[in-house]
């Protein structure tokens, strides 16, 4: 059963991502307006806050942050997003951002791989 409460765009998207324990790159795979997946090192710890940051190549960087839901041994790691009031959460502007590419990226495989 899907536990999903919003519809994720399969992306190929590089990303930084900076927590407590790491600050490492990413590939995130696949991202809709709550969360995402990013395949990268899994040194994170669950309910860690992480600051992320999408690098598409149409468009400017997206910086958001998020709460590790859960990780995959060597894999990566699946983030929610934080919304206002939610720990540090994001601005609105950068939420705009987030809906801005997802809006860019649904519907448009070419620009789904970044260059």
């Amino acid at each position: 059963m899907e536990r999903r409460q919003a519809n994720r765009v399969e992306v190929n998207l590089d990303a930084y991502w900076e927590g407590l324990l790491a600050q490492c790159s990413g590939l995130v795979v696949d991202l809709s307006g709550t969360g995402c997946f990013i395949l990268t090192s899994d040194r994170v710890v669950p309910n860690e806050l992480v600051r992320l940051t999408l690098n598409p190549s149409s468009s400017d960087c997206v910086h958001v942050w998020g709460q590790v839901v859960y990780q995959v041994s060597e894999m990566g790691f699946a983030l929610r997003f934080l919304t206002r009031g939610e720990g540090e959460g994001e601005s609105n502007s950068e939420h705009a951002a987030l809906w801005q590419l997802l809006a860019q990226l649904d519907g448009a495989p070419e620009a789904q791989a970044c260059a």
